[in-house]
């Protein structure tokens, strides 16, 4: 029988809801009494939303903060909330599965055994939730996919939200960690490796000194994260975040491990449940018809055609450019999609949106 606060957790959980919420299941305590000891359960439940002082958390909890701030320091550092420094003073935030504790277990790219148990336990509850819930429907989508934008046709207005690179130069620090979703795989079963490089998640700002502080992953210069940019994109990865204007990380995506391109593979028309706002544009003059954007494809949007060069799927293409980073003829750039509306501004604005897709039950892009 589970403790009370692992209880009390399930619904604090539930009630913040993310990719996987909290769920009264047995795959559920197996997991979390594995990651929380019942004293950090208790703490973690205290945590109002927002972020807040070791005080504002220790008064709720009846307790002196000389007793929490160890508890939260040690959650900190185990990935089961978040903290960051303003103005002298450390706040402390209580963040979902996913987004946010799952990912922190596997940034660090350690191979423990413990790190397998949780990779194992993960996996299950997952699949345990998978199952009761069914498939998930997106009808608006949460996450967005970012163009290589040196791909982009000069003629389409190119936004900073379009550039990674922007996001590079304006935050710091920078921060690199492990591929979570691939770690995961891995931790279970070594063989189940797609060859993609794996230290290419990215971190801007407060989050990228998150991680650094708690050494999940390291800081990196302007020059490195432009150059882990550049061997993603030649593996043929693709660039991947929240769908906002303003993000605090970078995912680089393989569609066997990513979880951002399987929910989006998983719908009836993937290219309307994550996009960039682009889609290829083939010059017929400079296509050698090799069939490489074609193997390169993440989502199977591209098909060679009768005639010379291809034809895309447009309810299957995301608009990342990852046939346009492969083609050696640079036969392929990207325009402007119509139908796809910008990112929302902020977080605040994208949770209205999402909450106005579930209501009316329309797709983000208004098709």
């Amino acid at each position: 029988m589970a403790d009370k606060a692992y209880h009390e957790l399930c619904e604090t959980l539930a009630k913040r809801r993310g990719r996987y919420p909290g769920k009264d299941i047995p795959e559920f305590y197996a997991l979390v009494e594995e990651l929380f000891t019942k004293e950090e359960a208790e703490v973690y439940n205290a945590v109002p939303k927002g972020f807040h002082p070791a005080e504002t958390i220790a008064k709720g909890l009846g307790k002196e903060v000389t007793e929490v701030t160890p508890l939260l320091e040690g959650m900190a550092d185990k990935g089961l909330c978040t903290a960051g420094s303003m103005g002298g003073m450390t706040f402390y935030g209580a963040p979902t599965f996913v987004p946010g504790i799952f990912e922190f277990q596997f940034m660090r790219g350690t191979h423990t055994e413990r790190d397998k148990k949780i990779a194992r336990l993960i996996r299950a509850y997952k699949a345990a939730v998978d199952a009761d819930q069914g498939p998930v429907k997106i009808t608006y989508p949460t996450t967005r996919v970012i163009p290589v934008d040196e791909k982009i046709q000069t003629e389409n207005a190119i936004h900073t939200y379009h550039q990674v690179a922007s996001y590079i130069q304006k935050y710091h620090p920078l921060s690199v960690s492990t591929c979570f979703c691939r770690h995961e795989a891995k931790l279970i079963d070594e063989k189940d490796d797609c060859g993609n490089p794996d230290e290419v998640c990215m971190q801007f700002g407060m989050g990228a000194q998150f991680i650094i502080d708690r050494k999940m992953g390291r800081q990196i210069s302007k020059e490195e994260a432009l150059a882990i940019l550049k061997k993603s994109e030649e593996a043929g990865l693709v660039h991947a975040s929240l769908n906002r204007q303003d993000i605090d990380f970078l995912c680089n995506c393989c569609a066997c491990h990513s979880i951002i391109l399987k929910t989006a593979l998983a719908q009836a028309k993937p290219g309307l449940a994550l996009n960039s706002g682009f889609q290829p544009e083939q010059n017929g003059d400079l296509c050698a018809a090799c069939g490489t954007c074609v193997d390169r494809c993440p989502t199977d949007a591209l098909a060679m055609s009768d005639g010379a060069g291809w034809k895309v799927d447009l309810d299957r293409c995301i608009g990342c450019g990852v046939c346009a980073t492969g083609c050696d003829s640079e036969a392929i750039v990207l325009v402007e999609r119509a139908g796809v509306l910008p990112p929302p501004v902020d977080q605040k604005a994208l949770l209205e949106a999402v909450k106005a897709g579930q209501l009316h039950g329309e797709s983000g892009h208004g098709r």
